[in-house]
Formats: C-alpha cells, sequence, structure tokens
C-alpha cells in the first residue's frame, strides 16, 4: 500500500558521491583495525589453532555479506540494524537494537583509544595510559562538538597508511621467518592446548569475532555512498579481514613463542615487528596503530551521534538531547557519550579482555538483531525489491554462528557480563519508559486523582466534626494534587497531539486497519493524517473516505483526518508537504512499495514502512 503516482520505469535510486575507495576507507579503518588486538586474543584463548579460528570468523563474515545486501538494498537508508528492524517490526524492539549499538559504539570508543594509547607506549616509555585514553577520548568530543567529522581524504590516508604498514609487516616478517628457519612455529604448533582442541576451537572462535567488529559500519552510511559502492564494501572488508587477521595470527607463531603472547598482547604487532626487522617497523607499526585506531574513536562519536538523533527524533529518547551548538552539533548527545565511556574505562581499569567482552558481546548482539531483522524482512516485506537475497541457509547458519559466539564470550567473561549488563539495562529502561511515557502519565495521573479524591472526603469530614484546621489541610493539598493533575494532562496532551502522516494510494480495509494498529501500538499520538495523492482531475479511491470513517469510530482514542491532495508522489512532494504542515518526515509513513514505485526508499529522507 504505497501512495504514489506510479508509473512504470526503472527503480531509480539516489546515493551520494561516495565512491568505492572514499567508502571502504572510512568501514575499513574500523574493521581493519581490528588485527592490532584480535591476533593476540584468538592466541591467548586457541594457542595454535588460532588461524583457523580466524578462518572460521571470516566463514562467518561471509555469510553475513549476503544478509547485509539484502537488508540495505532492500532498506537503502543510513541505521544500521535499528532501522532494519524499524521498518520490519516494532519501534520497541528496534530500539533493543539501538541500545546495543549505543553500547557497541561505546565499547568500540573505549577499547580504540585505551589500544592506541598502549602502541603509543612503544614511543613514549612510561605513558599513563588511563589517563592518557581519557585526554584522547576528550580529545575527540572536543573535535566532534565543534564539528569537525570524518574527513574521506584523511580516511583514505590513514587506511592507506595501514594496508602499507601491515602488508609490510607481514612480508618481512615472512623474510624473517625464512631467514631464522622454522623453529619457533614448529615449536608453537607442536605445543598442545590444555583441555583439548574443541574447547580451544570453540573459545578461540567465540573470542576471535571481535574481528569482524566494524562490519557493520558501511550499513550507517550508506546514503552517502555512490549507486552500487555498498556491496563493494563488504567484499572488500571481507578480503581484507579474511587477509590479515589470520595472516598476523600465522606470523606471530612463526615469531613469537607462545608463552609470551599474553606479556605483549596489548601492543602485539610492534612487538611482532621489532622481531621481524628492528626497531624502524616497530615504531611504524606503533605510529599506524595510533592514527587507524584513533581513527575508529572518531568513528564511534560520529557513528553514535547520528543514531542516538535519530532515535531522539522518532521519540525513543528524552528531546532535550536535540539542542544543538551553533555549529549544528548535537553537543549533549556526544558529551553523554564520553561520559558513559570513560565509566567504562575506569570501571575496567582499561583491562583489554574485559573490554573485548563488553564490546563483543554488544557486537554480536546487533548481528545477531540483524540477521533476525532479515528473516522479518524475508517474511513481512516479500514484496520489497532488493537487488540481492541471503539463502536460507545462509541466514539460519549465520544465526547459529553469532549464537555460539555469543555463548563463548558468556562464558568465558561471565564476570564481565555483569558490567555490559550494567550498561544494557538502564539503557533499555530509559528506552522503555519513553516508549511507554503516556500509559505511565496516565498511571500516575490516576493515583493523583484518587489522592485528591480521598483529601477532598477528608476535608468534608472535617468540615462536619468543625475540625476546621484539618480540612483546611486538605483542601490544600488537594489543590496541590489538582495543579499536579493539570500539568499532566498538559504533558500528555503535548505529546498525543503530535500529527502523523500516513500515505495511502488504495483503500483496503485491513490494510488501513493494520497501519492504524501500529500506529496506535508504537506511535504516542491520537491525531494521524491519512494522505492519499492523485494526479489533477481524478477522484480518490471509491471506499476510502467511508472505510476511514469506520476506523474513527472503531479507534475513538484516535483522531483520524482524510486529506486529498493533487499533484504525484515524489520526493519534493514530501519535503513540501512536511515543511508545510511542520510534520518531521520520519513521522510520515508508507506502505511497501513494490517494483513500480520509481523512487528508492532513500529518497523520501527517513518516511518510514508501515507494518
Amino acid at each position: 500500500m504505497a501512495a504514489n503516482n506510479n508509473e512504470p520505469g526503472v527503480t531509480e535510486h539516489k546515493h551520494g558521491g561516495l565512491g568505492q575507495l572514499a567508502s571502504t576507507a572510512i568501514c575499513g579503518n574500523d574493521i581493519t583495525s581490528s588485527c592490532l588486538y584480535v591476533s593476540a586474543i584468538a592466541l591467548v584463548y586457541a594457542g595454535r589453532w588460532a588461524p583457523v579460528c580466524l578462518l572460521l570468523v571470516a566463514g562467518t563474515l561471509w555469510l553475513f555479506r549476503s544478509i547485509y545486501s539484502e537488508v540495505v538494498g532492500a532498506l537503502p537508508l543510513n541505521g544500521g540494524a535499528y532501522n532494519a528492524l524499524l521498518n520490519t517490526t516494532s519501534k520497541f524492539r528496534a530500539s533493543w537494537a539501538a541500545c546495543l549499538t549505543i553500547l557497541s559504539y561505546m565499547a568500540t570508543a573505549v577499547i580504540s583509544s585505551n589500544e592506541a594509547m598502549h602502541y603509543l607506549e612503544h614511543l613514549v616509555p612510561h605513558l599513563p595510559i588511563i589517563w592518557a585514553t581519557i585526554g584522547l577520548l576528550a580529545f575527540f568530543m572536543i573535535l566532534t562538538i565543534i564539528g569537525i567529522t570524518e574527513s574521506a581524504v584523511v580516511a583514505i590516508v590513514i587506511f592507506i597508511v595501514h594496508l602499507v604498514s601491515m602488508g609490510l609487516l607481514l612480508v618481512l616478517g615472512a623474510i624473517a621467518v625464512t631467514r631464522v628457519g622454522p623453529d619457533q612455529l614448529w615449536t608453537n604448533i607442536t605445543t598442545h592446548e590444555q583441555g583439548g582442541i574443541m574447547p580451544a576451537l570453540f573459545f578461540g572462535f567465540a573470542a576471535a569475532m571481535l574481528g569482524v567488529s566494524g562490519f557493520e559500519s558501511s550499513a550507517n552510511f550508506v546514503e552517502e555512498q555512490a549507486e552500487g559502492v555498498f556491496p563493494k564494501t563488504l567484499r572488500n572488508m571481507w578480503i581484507a579481514v579474511t587477509v590479515l587477521n589470520p595472516g598476523m595470527a600465522i606470523l606471530a607463531l612463526a615469531l613469537v613463542p607462545l608463552g609470551e603472547i599474553d606479556e605483549h598482547k596489548v601492543n602485539l604487532l610492534s612487538h611482532m615487528g621489532s622481531l621481524a626487522s628492528g626497531d624502524w617497523l616497530a615504531w611504524l607499526i606503533s605510529v599506524d596503530a595510533v592514527l587507524v585506531l584513533s581513527g575508529a574513536t572518531l568513528t564511534s562519536y560520529v557513528g553514535v551521534t547520528g543514531l542516538v538523533q535519530r532515535m531522539t527524533l522518532d521519540r525513543c529518547l528524552p528531546q532535550f538531547l536535540l539542542k544543538t551548538t551553533g555549529r549544528g552539533t548535537y553537543h549533549r548527545i556526544i558529551i553523554a557519550f564520553f561520559v558513559l565511556a570513560v565509566s567504562v574505562l575506569l570501571i575496567t581499569h582499561g583491562d583489554l579482555e574485559s573490554l573485548a567482552a563488553v564490546y563483543t558481546l554488544s557486537f554480536l548482539s546487533v548481528m545477531l538483531l540483524f540477521a533476525v531483522g532479515n528473516v522479518l524482512l524475508k517474511i513481512r516485506r516479500a514484496r520489497l525489491p532488493r537487488p540481492e537475497r541471503a539463502t536460507w541457509t545462509a541466514v539460519t547458519m549465520a544465526i547459529i554462528a553469532v549464537i555460539v559466539a555469543l555463548i563463548g564470550n558468556a562464558r568465558l567473561n561471565s564476570e564481565y557480563l555483569v558490567i555490559f549488563l550494567d550498561y544494557l539495562v538502564p539503557s533499555l529502561l530509559i528506552v522503555s519508559i519513553m516508549l511507554m511515557r503516556v500509559q505511565l502519565l496516565r498511571l500516575v495521573v490516576f493515583f493523583t486523582d484518587e489522592i485528591r479524591r480521598k483529601l477532598r472526603l477528608e476535608g468534608r469530614e472535617a468540615i462536619a466534626e468543625e475540625d476546621y484546621d484539618r480540612a483546611k489541610r486538605s483542601f490544600s493539598a488537594g489543590r496541590r494534587f489538582t495543579a499536579m493533575n493539570r500539568v499532566l494532562h498538559d504533558m500528555m496532551r503535548k505529546i498525543t497531539n503530535q500529527q502523523l502522516v500516513f500515505f495511502t494510494r488504495g483503500d483496503n480495509l485491513p490494510n488501513l486497519n493494520q497501519a492504524m494498529l501500529y500506529i496506535r501500538d508504537n506511535e504516542h499520538t491520537n491525531n494521524v493524517k491519512v494522505v492519499t495523492v492523485i494526479p489533477q482531475g481524478e477522484e480518490p479511491p471509491p471506499k476510502l473516505a467511508e472505510h476511514l470513517e469506520f476506523l474513527d469510530e472503531a479507534y475513538p482514542e484516535m483522531k483520524i483526518d482524510f486529506v486529498v491532495l493533487h499533484g504525484r508522489f515524489t520526493p519534493e512532494f514530501v519535503e513540501n508537504l512536511s515543511k508545510e504542515w511542520k510534520i518531521p518526515r520520519n513521522l510520515m509513513f508508507i506502505g511497501s512499495p513494490g517494483d513500480r514505485f520509481i523512487y528508492g526508499l532513500q529518497n523520501l529522507g527517513g518516511v518510514r514502512l508501515i507494518i
């Protein structure tokens, strides 16, 4: 049920201008930076089986390539898992994904900045790691507030420097191995792991899944990418992860005794560079690590700001977060993110394994929810056009792999599971309160009405007993509760009077009813404009007015207005209507467009699909 003046033709999607290199660099700086720490973590848990675990991770990432391609191809809008679930299920479930994504961004910022300072310590001995990490987080907070965000040119430079540095390490490391011989490699691969092969593979795979963090980054800025670039970024990231992470693990086995891995886990690659070619390569790796990990920290600030802004516009978070500076940046969101990131750092004391646990649990949960979004897309949005479809086998295997990794990380880091929940539960509670605030206000009004009624009765009884002081106190307290009720009713009216728009081109009653049910259950409003857009001289669907009148009676708590507009349903039409009616486009809804819809969903500026 899409509202448009559809014309036959090829689907036209408008995109931004970022090409393959720039787009790959922006998201690649995040995912390829994982090789700086994930190889060490995999070696700690899996020993000689670390390369196998990292290859299994690359296989899982291969499955998610098709999953992300299908979801983003069908819903080419920024927002990742939140956007996928927002357009396929309820706002409450989508908010769960958003909370996990925020936690993932928070852990990304902390672990990236902390690792950057560990590598910087190789250049600046006796560096106070915790304070330096806080300083780096504060530096990027200030940069983001004053409006200096990611630059494609800077991202490309960092990305190329990083790939060159990693390539040099692999090549010079291989040369060093041929020079000194394979004795260290043979010693390491013949060292039996404690507990057996299966536990090593299980826990090693679970820990190594940290290496795919950042794969979702491309989905968060798909609207800025040129036509056809998004699937190429997924392919490029997969190739980088498949080559770099197992390659670094194999090189580490050839250069470093397994017993020393734990000692150098926070700066393993620079230590490998020193062993392979001397201090100059270790220095280069350290400089590269500081740059690329700092870039990942900045990505977290930019990503979380956009996500929280979108959630606040969707009325999932308090509106005071939308306050901007003179430069147009959302400083309250940025400062709150900094405070939360620093709190995670101080609670975990900068320990890599505990940070990685919080990071991995949150990120894997987001990946799982994205796969669930793919399933819902197949079931509920079967008509929605998409350039690629993931097979049910691929989706099932991907979900199983992520669940296995989640179980493994929960068992490995049971003590850090509490830290993860300490941040997840309050964020879910805040979002739940925001989404249920009308019901909660009604509950408070009910209790205040009861208290006010009881105070009136007490006052009357006191007058009958000629106890005028008690009567005065009762009536005075009753007036305070009456004033409180007025405030609460004003708050509810302000929330529920926000108008929504639903565009329809048909008069199918079950579809219209489904739209009203979705709005009633997911939005805090009782004021809906149902709009049909028709060419000049044509008539609206014959039974549309009659059906809307019926629905207006069926849902007495909702005010349903029927509006007929003449013109063509285009992005410009929607934008002008949004400005004229002062209704944000993310509070406008359409049904699932079919193959004949000539505009891409992203062209409509945030208009949402109705269930």
